[in-house]
């Protein structure tokens, strides 16, 4: 096989070893890689903690909403019930969707990939430990505070889909919807930094060895969430911003009075909000595919088919967002689309489910508790997807649309597409971060409960919807023939609520989380998170040959405890781990991996007090959590770009790799490309909505901005393109002071201040007002966006002359400078878009 990087594959011909490896180097591990204790666990960033942290607290907003959802299964047991006031039903139901789609689902699948994907790679950790950290914190305090607003009457009421104009300031002049758009937009910048982790992680830490045909299929379905996270949540995240600025400014973007449409935050929210469901669907699949085998003892069947699924999931997904629109009045020829898109994307997960099936037919399946919730998971999940075909369906959407039939079909989606798998999931993996395992039966117990109730209470939802029952009703009038169904629906709650309060006491008595010494691979997996582990991870990291390692070498376990392959000890005496080809998983180069700090903790608190106290109006002290957010951001970064004393060192076998990579190969170069992809996903959606808004409403247009600012603006943001990039340049050539690339560097990003600067200027000589017209406020939003990225190229520059003053650019190349100079050479090429396509559209 052609090697990908030159790296020779004959040397992993030398593992395992024979050789002994010294006690020195293990009690080295350990002091490197040593437990935090009290306080210190703020500032934890190993992904044995944060991982288990990040799935305590989703677990955690699952009860809570869980709590909502039986309040509000009372109040509709029978009519005109008095449980809970209109008001405060409104707001129950809007933080019931909201907390279980944006702090539940989505944060829960994430957390299981930030505790799972190192153990199954065989990293140390993830390449960003203190981004994983960021985003945890930055989730868990900024969703305590979204949830505590519901104690003080201050909880969103306009659904969790939010739609205008119910959530203009004419409609809800209070501060209840702008906990929702701030606070959601800034917990889906949290989502963002952990799906940049994962999809770095995956693509880039694999055991070497690891080639994509031998990575297990949960890591391809995390890559593939990853990437749907990547595409889809900058449409909400815009979405939010838009709906914010029209409520804090005036900007119509969906006043239609004024040249907005309303409908337009259906396409930006559904455009991610249908994705999301796959999103939350395919790590859960990925989870059963890894836990199916193992339990039905034999190998899973159609391993490449499911990869398959998971890449056609992905791709189909984002032709179905207007799947929620039919009823809008959109044109045939588009609804004919969606409708195909809605039924196409069935033939994937289909092919999942007869994977799944036909592993339990050919195995030998043992009927414990996670096999239970594996098949009351697929079940579900099937009953759901047959009346997802139904809904895509237009005649029959139009009918079944806004009633009752809808809510059982989602809550079938989604629990059995993913709540199932996470029970699952905790009693197989439990053994790997507990020193003891769930009990078997306490279980069953619980997932009888769960599954007869789940099906208690949302069955008998079909009938009443089809009897007519709206959804997103707060009461109804007797004599409907509603009751009866709907007390079934009620007591089925109680008896899911029974189930889930019978794991919580299996946790209580069972549950011992430990990072050494924990129950073992008790269901006899294959994969390698079932490897003997520290904080460290695995004691060396294996060579890998086959997608069950595990099965195909029993002594495979042994050699890697015995430090018998990659990176026995510390080679550095820092945190490392191997980084490798994205193809081929062959070695590239050691990574020095940051330490705790306090810093990524701090920075998450302050980032979520500058959007809460924006929130309530108190914008001076939010302006301060926002100065220092940034500065701790900054000081985080500080240590993580030290090249080390040893530029190559020897990682085992005699095998030597460099310990610092600039440019493509590195890391931190992938990962700033996935944030520039995020930031061009933004830019793509202000686009959609500005030329989305022209096509709707014409009349609104004005003659737009004179094409001669053209001729000071475009040779600006040139100007901070070419001196960016030649700052790199300048840094290789010995023969220049090294001040030089730090000042061609800052002098970039002052021209592309300049130029952001000049099209506002031209823009406000043409008379253009944000808050007069939907094409003034999609104009200005598009300049608003360029200028953020502006501000943050001029922070660059100063933290790159900071860093030069101490000496810490270094030559040839530096990853500081290469990573600013990508992203202002980027923001020069979309300001340049920018004004061109705002001047060119309209007149």
């Amino acid at each position: 096989m052609r090697s990908e990087t030159g790296f020779d594959p004959a040397l992993y011909d030398r593992f395992p070893t024979n050789e002994e490896r010294p006690p020195e180097e293990l009690k080295q591990l350990e002091a490197i890689w040593c437990k935090p204790r009290g306080w210190q666990l703020l500032t934890a960033v190993n992904n044995n903690y944060v991982g288990f942290f990040y799935v305590a607290a989703a677990f955690l907003f699952f009860l809570l909403v869980g709590v909502l959802a039986l309040v509000m299964r009372v109040q509709l047991t029978l009519p005109l019930q008095g449980v809970l006031p209109q008001e405060t039903y409104n707001q129950f139901f809007t933080m019931h969707g909201t907390v279980m789609m944006f702090l539940f689902a989505v944060p829960m699948v994430e957390a299981i990939g930030v505790l799972l994907l190192p153990q199954m790679l065989a990293a140390r950790d993830l390449p960003f430990p203190r981004l994983s950290a960021y985003a945890f914190w930055a989730y868990f305090v900024g969703g305590l505070c979204f949830f505590a607003s519901l104690f003080f009457g201050l909880a969103p009421d306009g659904g969790w889909f939010m739609y205008p104009p119910y959530t203009g300031m004419a409609y809800s002049p209070g501060i209840n919807a702008d906990f929702w758009l701030l606070g959601i937009g800034f917990i889906e910048i949290s989502a963002i930094a952990g799906a940049i982790e994962i999809i770095v992680g995956v693509l880039r830490t694999r055991a070497p060895g690891m080639t994509l045909e031998r990575m297990p299929v949960y890591a391809w379905a995390m890559l593939v969430f990853g990437v749907m996270i990547v595409i889809a949540f900058p449409s909400v995240i815009l979405g939010t911003l838009l709906l914010e600025l029209e409520r804090a400014f005036n900007w119509p973007f969906f006043d239609p009075t004024r040249g907005g449409d309303a409908l337009l935050w259906q396409h930006l929210f559904w455009f991610f909000g249908h994705p999301e469901v796959y999103i939350i669907f395919l790590p859960a699949s990925g989870l059963v595919s890894m836990m199916v085998a193992t339990l039905a003892r034999t190998r899973l069947v159609g391993h490449a088919l499911i990869v398959l699924a998971f890449l056609a999931t992905g791709f189909i997904s984002f032709g179905v967002w207007a799947h929620h629109m039919f009823t809008t009045g959109m044109p045939n020829l588009s609804v004919g689309f969606f409708s195909a898109a809605s039924m196409a994307v069935s033939v994937p997960a289909g092919i999942q489910v007869f994977s799944w099936i036909a592993t339990l037919a050919i195995g030998r399946p043992r009927f414990n508790a996670p096999t239970l919730f594996l098949l009351g998971g697929l079940v579900t999940f099937v009953i759901g997807g047959l009346t997802g075909v139904m809904v895509a369906m237009v005649p029959f959407d139009w009918q079944a649309h806004d009633s009752y039939f809808i809510v059982a079909h989602l809550h079938y989606v989604l629990i059995g597409g993913m709540v199932f798998p996470m029970f699952a999931g905790f009693y197989y993996w439990t053994p790997m971060t507990s020193s003891r395992p769930l009990s078997e039966r306490l279980g069953k117990w619980s997932f009888w409960l769960t599954f007869t109730g789940m099906q208690l209470t949302f069955m008998p939802m079909h009938l009443t919807g089809l009897m007519g029952m709206p959804r997103r009703v707060y009461t109804y009038l007797p004599g409907r023939e509603w009751e009866v169904t709907n007390v079934v629906s009620t007591l089925g709650a109680f008896a899911m609520g029974a189930g889930v309060l019978v794991f919580l006491i299996d946790l209580a008595r069972n549950f011992r989380f430990t990072t050494d010494d924990d129950a073992g691979n008790v269901y006899g997996g294959g994969t390698l998170e079932w490897l003997p582990t520290g904080l460290y991870s695995t004691r060396s990291i294996p060579v890998v040959k086959s997608l069950e390692p595990l099965w195909d070498d029993p002594e495979l376990a042994e050699n890697v405890e015995a430090g018998r392959y990659f990176l026995p000890g510390s080679a550095t005496g820092l945190r490392e781990t191997i980084v490798t080809s994205p193809l081929r998983a062959e070695p590239q180069y050691l990574q020095i991996m940051p330490g705790p700090s306090v810093w990524p903790f701090l920075a998450a608190v302050m980032t979520a007090g500058f959007f809460i106290l924006m929130t309530i109006h108190a914008y001076y002290p939010s302006f301060a959590c926002g100065i220092f957010a940034i500065i701790c951001v900054l000081r985080w970064l500080w240590d993580t770009d030290r090249p080390v004393g040893q530029e190559v060192v020897d990682v085992g076998a005699g095998i030597r790799l460099p310990t610092y990579v600039t440019g493509p190969g590195s890391h931190g170069w992938w990962a700033m490309v996935i944030l520039l992809v995020v930031i061009g996903m933004i830019f793509v959606m202000g686009v959609f909505s500005f030329l989305y808004l022209y096509g709707v409403q014409p009349r609104f247009w004005t003659k737009p901005a004179d094409l001669g600012g053209l001729a000071l603006i475009l040779p600006a943001y040139g100007a901070a393109g070419g001196l960016a990039l030649w700052s790199r340049h300048m840094l290789a050539r010995e023969a220049t002071q090294l001040w030089t690339p730090g000042v061609l560097f800052l002098c970039g990003a002052l021209a592309l201040a300049v130029g952001i600067g000049a099209d506002i200027w031209s823009w406000n000589r043409s008379g253009l007002s944000p808050s007069a017209s939907g094409q003034g406020a999609s104009v200005y939003a598009l300049l608003s966006l360029e200028a953020a990225l502006a501000f943050i190229g001029l922070l660059m520059a100063g933290y790159l002359s900071a860093r030069n003053s101490r000496g810490m650019i270094v030559r040839p190349r530096n990853n500081s400078l290469d990573l600013c100079v990508l992203f202002v050479a980027y923001a020069a090429g979309q300001g340049a878009l920018t004004a061109i396509l705002t001047r060119v559209v309209g007149g």
